[in-house]
C-alpha cells in the first residue's frame, strides 16, 4: 500500500489544546506562531464551528515545548 493515498489524522482545535494541555485560545496562537495551519473547519452537534489541524504537527510542537519554560526568549 502507497503512503501517499493515506489520509492524515486531524484533530480539532479542543483535542489538540487538551494534547498541549493549554487552553483552546492559546493553542489557536501557538500553533500559528509554529507555523502549523489549519487543514479545514468542522461543524459540530452543538453547532460550533471547529478547526482542524494536522495531528503530526502538533504533535511536534508539543515535543519542543518545555514545561515551564520560556520559550520566546533567546539568550
Amino acid at each position: 500500500m502507497n503512503d501517499d493515498t493515506t489520509t492524515p489524522e486531524l484533530w480539532t482545535i479542543d483535542v489538540a489544546a487538551a494534547h498541549l494541555g493549554i487552553k483552546e485560545g492559546s493553542a489557536r496562537g501557538l500553533l500559528s506562531r509554529r507555523g502549523v495551519q489549519r487543514v479545514d473547519t468542522i461543524r459540530s452537534v452543538n453547532g460550533r464551528t471547529l478547526a482542524r489541524y494536522p495531528a503530526a504537527e502538533v504533535r511536534a510542537v508539543a515535543a519542543s515545548r518545555r514545561p515551564g519554560q520560556r520559550n520566546d526568549l533567546t539568550t
